[in-house]
């Protein structure tokens, strides 16, 4: 896929976990670190029915712009979502596994990109 299909995958992304209200969501581009994916969103919710929303809602907004699923884990216990679209992965933590895994600072070799700039 292309950058500017994937750089709208995560801006659909972004508004869907916003739409969730949700907390201190942060974009790491890890194309030049890894083969994963070429981002990670990360995002924090307050609890296991806000998280599962969030997950819901991203997963709905994406699927309906052409951007299907390909794994979801987690979603049961609610406390980290792993959405996987292949070129994004958006992880959607509780407040303590977002500390306790630190994924920002795992994946500190990647870019972090402010938001505002999918805007």
């Amino acid at each position: 896929m292309n950058e500017i299909e994937i750089k709208k995958m995560v801006k659909l992304a972004i508004e869907a976990l916003e739409d969730k209200k949700a907390e201190e969501i942060c974009v790491i581009d890890i194309s030049e670190v890894s083969v994963l994916a070429d981002y990670f969103i990360i995002a924090g919710g307050s609890n296991t029915s806000q998280i599962q929303a969030m997950s819901d809602v991203v997963d709905e907004k994406l699927g309906k712009a052409g951007y299907p699923l390909k794994q979801i884990e987690g979603y049961q216990n609610a406390n980290w979502v792993l959405l996987d679209f292949g070129d994004i992965i958006v992880h959607v933590f509780d407040k303590e596994n977002r500390l306790f895994y630190d994924l920002e600072r795992i994946w500190s070799d990647g870019k972090k990109i402010d938001i505002s700039e999918f805007k």
